[in-house]
């Protein structure tokens, strides 16, 4: 008879999609993720023992790991087929322990991609489960809880209650507090530019920017020091004094890994990495193509391996040659490199089969899915193609003293442009972009007609705050987390603990998070250290290489955490307890604190709780308690509009009793035809910030950009909506069929 065997997979999707490449000799189950975990309740690590964990069986979890003891009687062979890292190999792992099957039945099996290939491939060659990869994933649970389950304490002890601190987090705050104090403390230079309008014999009209007075690189400092350059240039003539062509290339990224992922996503499709993360996983892990079956749509998505299989190579270029032509592939196929830690037994993020064309599939896609998939899809070919080549031609022109100099270049091949062009922050330029526009054929000695010169004032501008994009990629190139982390990383500060802020896409520190990383940075600067953390992401690399022995990592960590943490303990001062201010308090004539509360600072009273007497620290009293008109439909009593973290709502005062709340209104009439609603600002379940309307869900009108209480000068609507980008401000009207647009500048500051 033969044996039967059973399969293990983290997700019921992965089931779906693998049953179906396996005969009935097959039992495919889903762990839904770790089975066993180190208690919630206590610390699980004892450093007297070898920092021995204590795993214990996830409550939420036993009914799962009870169906799949009685599955694993029934079998002869465990297959374990997690996902292909240290977290999966751990998953994995606990599985073994967990299940009554003898070891050396117990198999593990990898694919890059949930295809009938892959899976197939991989049961042809089974392996074990890599002790080296549990050890590394087991040394990063350990730190991070000994972190957590020590700092958290401190900080409910020194600062407020409820508060937390984590290894790799507190770093991430780090960075984003650093960068907004260097946003404070920067002092804007003013400086100005001087642009030629000219005109040659053959069009079209051109612009030259000056660039060397007197043979010094031009420096104009003010308006005064401007307009006496512009004086001087009265009559002079224009003159070419050099041209300058050539040809340059430009190459295709990268195929995508898990960070670069995450980073064109939140510029391009604006999603949050935890939300690429998902989407990428349910593409990964199969979707229903209808008569084909589920199947997997993209090779695994936490990679940080730029390897692409010559088979895939290989179709990308069959595509390319077919659709576009050969002179868009190279002679040998494109390769690239890897950081260095990066493992090469992955692959990059690309679609599992080329074939798989977004416009083929997306019909079974939802709108989301198919943005991802469109994304991932489009960069492997590219990645595959030939680099695009542009024309290009400076001028040099002389007047007077000055030298102006017009730059341009025109696209001669679009090599891979053709399928997909890489996107930028804002505050970032592509070379290739001339902002003075088309340069035409000029010679030198030729005599130009000036049509005007044009000075603009600038002023130097601060670092800009952070994007998710933007920190995952500092984080990346300081080698702290890991393409698996960043996610959570950037969820757990943002979302989870009120550290940081996320505003139109930027991250700024909360008030809460700048007093948490100041507390921390004297007594632990280890763990607050950028290289000391990208020192330990080297440490657990060489643990899954087989370099380092785990237990010893952990405790060359410890041991200096564990005495900067009494140091911290006996040394600390408290918030919580407040600052004296020296102040009267104007109701009772005790004196007044300075503490810190969930929203910031504030002034109370010190003989609180006789006296609840409180003030924000700009003087105004704490406004949570604004009266209303309105009286709550709960219970009666009047409402009060109150102070939350995301800004004002109503409330009943008759809280925590009656906890009636409803939100602010901007005091706009939903445009809906015979909707009696309000339009009020909301925040989505991932912290973005909308508009709707106060009827929901009877009522789902909703905008993504703030209406303004102003008509629509072209149709009359009765607002229009207002957004505003890194240096203009864009109006629009958001009635169906009305196309007003205005773009205004904004103010410099």
């Amino acid at each position: 008879m033969a044996k039967r065997s059973l399969v293990v997979v983290e997700s019921p999707t992965k089931v779906k999609t693998i049953q179906k490449y396996l005969d009935s000799k097959f039992i495919v189950k889903a762990s839904m993720g770790h089975v066993r975990d180190l208690p919630k309740s206590q610390l699980g690590v004892d450093p007297k023992k070898g920092f021995k964990p204590k795993y214990v069986v996830s409550p939420a979890k036993k009914k799962i790991l009870d169906e799949l003891k009685k599955a694993a009687e029934r079998v002869d062979v465990l297959y374990v087929a997690t996902d292909p890292d240290r977290e999966g190999e751990a998953i994995g792992w606990h599985l073994a322990e967990e299940l009554d099957v003898a070891k050396k039945n117990v198999f593990r099996i990898t694919f890059n991609e949930i295809t009938e290939r892959a899976v197939k491939a991989a049961f042809l060659h089974p392996g074990k489960i890599d002790l080296k990869k549990v050890d590394a994933q087991q040394a990063r649970r350990v730190l991070d809880r000994l972190v957590g389950y020590s700092l958290s304490p401190l900080l409910w002890e020194k600062v407020q209650r409820g508060l937390s601190a984590g290894r790799v987090q507190s770093v991430a705050v780090r960075l984003i507090v650093d960068r907004e104090r260097e946003i404070q403390a920067f002092v804007p230079v003013e400086y100005w530019s001087l642009h030629a309008k000219l005109s040659a014999k053959l069009p079209p009209e051109f612009v030259a920017t000056l660039k060397e007075v007197a043979g010094e690189k031009a420096s104009l400092g003010n308006e005064q020091t401007t307009r006496e350059l512009i004086a001087s240039l009265d009559g002079a003539r224009f003159v070419v004094k050099s041209v300058t062509r050539g040809e340059r290339r430009r190459n295709p990224a990268p195929p995508f890994i898990t960070s670069t992922l995450q980073q064109e996503a939140g510029r391009r499709l604006g999603f949050t990495a935890r939300k690429t993360m998902t989407i990428a996983q349910q593409l990964y892990e199969g979707i229903d193509l209808g008569a084909d079956g589920a199947e997997g749509l993209i090779t695994y998505m936490r990679t940080d391996s730029v390897r692409v299989a010559n088979e895939a190579q290989a179709a990308a270029r069959g595509w390319v040659v077919a659709r576009i032509g050969m002179e868009f592939v190279p002679e040998t196929p494109p390769t690239y490199r890897s950081r260095g830690s990066a493992q090469e037994a992955h692959e990059a993020i690309r679609p599992s089969e080329v074939r798989n064309e977004p416009k083929n599939v997306a019909r079974f896609l939802t709108k989301d899915q198919l943005a991802l998939y469109r994304l991932i899809w489009e960069r492997f070919l590219a990645s595959q193609m030939m680099p695009a080549v542009y024309d290009t031609v400076s001028a040099d022109i002389e007047a007077g003293r000055c030298l102006f100099r017009a730059q341009g270049s025109t696209l001669k091949f679009k090599g891979f442009t053709a399928v997909y062009e890489e996107s930028r922050e804002e505050d970032e330029t592509p070379a290739e972009q001339d902002p003075e526009g088309a340069v035409p054929a000029l010679e030198e000695g030729e005599v130009l007609t000036l049509l005007g010169l044009d000075p603009k004032q600038h002023f130097t501008q601060p670092p800009p705050r952070f994007t998710e994009a933007s920190l995952i990629k500092s984080l990346e190139e300081l080698g702290i987390g890991r393409p698996s982390t960043y996610a959570s990383i950037l969820g757990t500060i943002i979302n989870d603990r009120g550290y940081v802020h996320r505003e139109r896409r930027t991250l700024s520190p909360t008030e809460l998070g700048m007093a948490v990383t100041d507390k921390l940075i004297p007594y632990f600067q280890d763990i607050m250290n950028v290289e000391f953390t990208a020192q330990m992401e080297d440490n657990l690399d060489k643990i899954e290489e087989g370099e380092r022995k785990w237990v010893d990592t952990v405790r060359e960590f410890y041991e200096p955490f564990k005495r900067d943490l009494a140091r911290a303990k006996r040394e600390m001062t408290s918030e919580k307890v407040g600052e004296p201010t020296g102040e009267k308090c104007p109701e009772c004539g005790s004196e007044l604190l300075e503490k810190r509360g969930r929203f910031g600072k504030f002034m109370a009273c010190s003989t609180y709780p006789d006296c609840k007497y409180t003030r924000n620290i700009d003087g105004s009293t704490r406004a949570e308690d604004e009266p209303t008109n309105e009286i709550c439909p709960t219970c009666g009593k009047p409402m009060v509009i109150k102070h939350g973290r995301f800004g004002k709502f109503i409330a009943c005062s008759g809280y925590p009793d009656c906890k009636t709340t409803k939100p602010v209104t901007l005091g706009i009439p939903c445009p809906e035809s015979g909707c009696a609603g309000q339009i009020v600002e909301r925040r989505s379940r991932r912290g973005r910030t909308f508009f709707g309307c106060s009827a929901y869900p009877n009522c789902k009108f909703v905008v993504w950009q703030r209406p303004i209480a102003e008509p629509c000068p072209k149709c009359g609507a009765a607002f229009v909506t207002e957004r505003a980008l890194k240096s203009r401000l864009v109006r629009r009207c958001v009635k169906a069929g009305c196309d007003f647009e205005l773009e205004a500048e904004l103010p410099v500051a």
